[in-house]
């Protein structure tokens, strides 16, 4: 049986299939697997401003898959999952605001598993731990791209907010979070960003996340695939129910685990393809000379294991039909039998694994067949030496009299005005657009020669000002995760740190080339420290009392060296150093040796940490 978008779904009418599209669920199963809070409310669940009934996400599903997932004794998520759709949040979220707003409800009286597990398919991450009744919002931005408009609008949303909570983080997905949402005020920001061309829809948990692709992309001279139309394309198949043009795709909305694509659209893989589940990075093909990727799957960081994705003997056109239907493929086989018990062990490198690589690679190739899409094996890689670019500071673009200028941002954070002030500058130098990093920085494309001088001279890069075109080796190449100001399982607090060691360290060590410091707060890696040239993991370090003389827990890290991004990206799986102290006496000077003794840095100071001290002014000379 086909349904209308053309997908197949025998299973669709399934047993199981109907006993999860109807309210209540009448089980066969035991109640407990089901168990659901329900409201006492004065009018239906779904409000007058719901969608058109739609199917579940787990109507979708095989009865195989189903099955396996209700036999196998469901994890936490996957039981929330069975009792209520997750895709329900997508309207769910405008009734439980107008109950919150009206008095009827307060959040802590919704369900636990609505609150913490299900609004994440609306891209909203409860901040329990640290903020309770406050929500991180996840974005979908394609490419990274967004305009003036857009901005203005991250800024109005998070001045309804405290500003020490109300802030905005460019992530490691070229993403935009804002953080201080709440319940009552969502609705607003859903519909905002829906007029704006953007969602927050399936941002979150067992959702693909969104699609990276060049921050050069139209503007490169060395590019081989303009990576834009593809990232809009998949973020669509994802993202956007084709039967009724609105965002939220049930399709997609009830995957084993989170899943991650990133396109590169030349050979410095400036999206990292090497650590993302389908990673295409763009190459010739040798027979016809036309432009294509090659694809590597399985790559991801996580608490229990890193993975660096493996090659498969796929070459596909860089064409919108040929990118979108490799990822439909990899897509469906990864829903429907991927790993639905172990959380840990269901990303999509463990089935590959489980295929072998051949193989897995030889259904895909075999699927693509079936729906008319051609493919070709893996294409030889030009050998030369090639150094990856650099994306900070003034560049010039293929096109005649225009530059892009890559502005830091440091550690990716920004407050309502300098989200403001950046859509202003837009607005007067590039047209309006901006593009973000994985890096997480900015770029304003398309600056005429004649305007650069002004730019650089604008207030928004004054001394006293934290955003720079004109940055430092270290402070450049710093980037952060969310640390535990706001996140809940980070063992130490990084984006202030890591802004301010890396101040430290540029008026203690000079460097002729960018030294990549990346901080994360714990050992699932958001901050990618595995990446970095020197990584720096959140854990428990030991430290004795001077009063009691007994050792003591304290803040600490592990010290990665030796990670490599590039068309030759590696990760660096061990640290060299563990537990050591999140303090400046401490840390400094072992991130003054590294950088001296592997990266070619020279001290510019007296060494020691009188001098980083003195430096910044926190002792009396």
């Amino acid at each position: 049986m086909h349904r209308q978008d053309g997908t197949s779904t025998m299973m669709f009418y399934s047993f199981y299939s109907l006993l999860l599209v109807s309210l209540p669920i009448v089980s066969a199963f035991p109640a407990a697997l089901f168990t659901q809070k329900t409201y006492t409310t004065s009018r239906p669940l779904y409000s007058t401003k719901s969608r058109p009934a739609v199917p579940s996400g787990s109507s979708f599903l095989p009865e195989s898959t189903l099955s396996r997932i209700i036999d196998n004794a469901p994890n936490p998520t996957e039981k929330a999952k069975l009792a209520r759709d997750p895709t329900n949040a997508w309207t769910d979220i405008y009734d439980f605001a107008d109950k919150i707003r009206n008095g009827e409800l307060t959040w802590e009286e919704l369900d636990g598993a609505d609150v913490d597990i299900r609004l994440k398919w609306v891209g909203m991450l409860h901040r329990r731990k640290k903020n309770p009744g406050t929500f991180m919002m996840r974005l979908k931005v394609p490419n990274g791209i967004v305009n003036s408009s857009q901005m203005r609008f991250f800024a109005d949303c998070v001045s309804k907010y405290p500003e020490d909570v109300g802030v905005i983080d460019i992530t490691t997905r070229q993403n935009i979070q804002m953080r201080g949402v709440t319940i009552e005020t969502a609705p607003d920001i859903i519909d905002g960003l829906h007029a704006r061309n953007l969602t927050s829809f399936q941002s979150a948990l067992d959702n693909v996340r969104n699609v990276v692709g060049s921050p050069l992309a139209g503007l490169d001279p060395l590019e081989l695939v303009d990576t834009r139309p593809l990232c809009n394309a998949l973020n669509d198949l994802v993202s956007m129910d084709p039967l009724t043009g609105l965002r939220g795709n049930p399709k997609w909305g009830n995957l084993g685990r989170k899943f991650n694509i990133a396109i590169s659209g030349s050979r410095d893989d400036f999206a990292h393809t090497h650590i993302n589940d389908i990673g295409m990075q763009a190459v010739k093909n040798e027979g016809t000379g036309e432009a294509g990727f090659n694809v590597v799957l399985g790559g991801y960081m996580s608490i229990k294991r890193v993975a660096e994705s493996v090659k498969t003997d796929i070459w596909v056109r860089g064409d919108i039909e040929s990118v979108h239907g490799l990822c439909d493929c990899i897509l469906e086989v990864f829903r429907d039998e991927g790993e639905r018990k172990d959380r840990q062990k269901a990303r999509l490198m463990w089935l590959v694994e489980k295929y072998g690589v051949e193989e897995f690679g030889r259904k895909i190739k075999d699927m693509m067949k079936e729906r008319g899409l051609e493919t070709d094996g893996w294409q030889g890689q030009p050998d030369d030496k090639f150094e990856r670019r650099g994306l900070l500071g003034v560049h010039k673009q293929k096109q005649e009299g225009l530059n892009r200028v890559g502005v830091l941002v440091p550690v990716g954070r920004l407050s309502r005005h300098e989200a403001r002030e950046i859509a202003d500058v837009a607005d007067k130098y590039s047209g309006g657009e901006v593009r973000l990093t994985v890096e997480q920085n900015v770029i304003l494309p398309n600056v005429k020669d004649q305007d650069v001088t002004d730019l650089l001279a604008e207030p928004m890069f004054g001394n006293d000002k934290r955003l720079k075109v004109k940055s430092g080796n270290i402070e450049g190449g710093v980037v952060s995760c969310t640390g535990s100001q706001f996140c809940g399982l980070a063992m130490i607090e990084t984006k202030q740190t890591a802004e301010r060691y890396a101040l430290i360290l540029e008026g203690l060590v000079a460097c002729d080339n960018t030294v990549r410091i990346h901080w994360t707060g714990c050992p699932n890696s958001c901050g990618q420290v595995q990446a970095a040239d020197i990584g720096l993991m959140g854990c428990p370090a030991r430290k004795v009392d001077p009063d009691t003389g007994k050792s003591m827990a304290v803040p600490g890290v592990n010290i990665f060296v030796g990670g490599t991004i590039g068309e030759n990206g590696a990760l660096q799986m061990e640290p060299d150093k563990k537990g050591v102290l999140v303090e400046e006496e401490t840390l400094i000077p072992e991130l003054v040796e590294i950088i001296v003794e592997r990266f070619g840095g020279r001290r510019i100071g007296k060494g020691g940490m009188a001098t980083s001290k003195e430096w910044l002014g926190l002792t009396t000379k």
